[in-house]
């Protein structure tokens, strides 16, 4: 067995992805394939984003909280989607060192800012079917703005200073063994004990995650306790506007959960186009799934969407 080598990060200015395989003439339909799903991300998220905007009657906290999550949603794909049809077409799957932390800080950004907003839509809801009377004097405007500003900006900070103390100062390697940089593929890499790097990312990943669930799991309780000693008007309120915002945080929770698990534990035994599939999935189905989700079960998005595509085709 030979000697590793370390090698120091400032050192390491290429990482070579081996997640990638020949696929020879598919390559263009996986391209296709790709490029389409990120036309349709861009086409779906930014529509409601300029329907919500241009229309007054949308200028309410939870179609503002929306618009927070499709722009998120453009931000996370715009991460990764041209960097992939980018390897999909090149035969040496490499990348910059730099270029590689900053999608690992727009990843994991993307991620957290898309449980915030979450959070922050389920505290809307519980203020709107629990506190009808004090609505609108609770959730107004300039609380609004406050909290989608602190969504944004807590993460970048919180992601900007913690981002040196967790990435590994020497590394033994450049291969990761995925089709996008994450943080634990880097962590593999290093030639020293990662115990305090470990630490520090457990005790981030608590409080981005646990923490939001922990107040949306709050806010749901409260909402079915009014929902079962309330009228049916409060019920079928509550079951409009609660059941995309549900969907939506299932569907990112899948994706993310897979994704931690297979960056801690040993994932060989599942082929590798499904690893592939499922490490893609919080990136890719959320910002399909949300414009349709809202965009179909919320009344008004959708009458004012028929209205536009009606006035062009005429």
């Amino acid at each position: 067995m030979q000697p590793q080598i370390m090698v120091n990060s400032t050192q390491v200015s290429f990482f070579t992805f081996s997640a990638y395989f020949d696929t020879g003439l598919y390559k263009y339909l996986y391209f296709m394939i790709v490029l389409s799903l990120y036309i349709s991300i861009i086409c779906s998220n930014l529509l409601l984003i300029v329907v919500i905007c241009m229309n007054r009657s949308l200028h309410e906290p939870m179609y503002m909280f929306l618009c927070s999550l499709f722009v998120n949603e453009l931000y996370g794909s715009s991460g990764l989607f041209p960097f992939l049809l980018t390897q999909i077409l090149s035969d040496i799957h490499t990348v910059s060192a730099l270029f590689c932390f900053l999608q690992i800080f727009c990843v994991y950004s993307y991620g957290t800012i898309e449980l915030l907003n979450l959070t922050v839509m389920s505290y809307d809801r519980y203020l709107a079917i629990c506190c009808p009377l004090q609505y609108k004097t609770r959730m107004s405007y300039n609380k609004v703005a406050i909290l989608i500003a602190l969504t944004w900006l807590l993460v970048f900070l919180v992601n900007f200073f913690t981002m040196p103390l967790i990435i590994p100062s020497q590394l033994c390697g450049d291969i990761i063994k995925k089709v996008y940089c994450d943080y634990h593929s880097v962590v593999k890499l290093a030639c020293y004990d990662t115990t305090v790097s470990n630490i520090y990312g457990l005790v981030i990943t608590a409080l981005s995650v646990f923490g939001p669930l922990t107040l949306i799991l709050y806010t749901y309780m409260r909402i079915l306790k009014v929902c079962f000693s309330g009228s049916k008007q409060t019920r079928q309120k509550a079951v409009s506007t609660c059941t995309p915002h549900l969907a939506s945080l299932l569907n990112f929770s899948f994706g993310a959960c897979f994704e931690i698990l297979q960056s801690r534990f040993d994932m060989n035994s599942v082929p590798n186009m499904l690893r592939i599939f499922l490490s893609l999935y919080f990136l890719t189905c959320p910002p399909l799934f949300n414009p349709v989700m809202y965009g179909l079960k919320l009344s008004k998005i959708s009458v004012i969407c028929k209205n536009l595509f009606t006035n062009v085709g005429c």
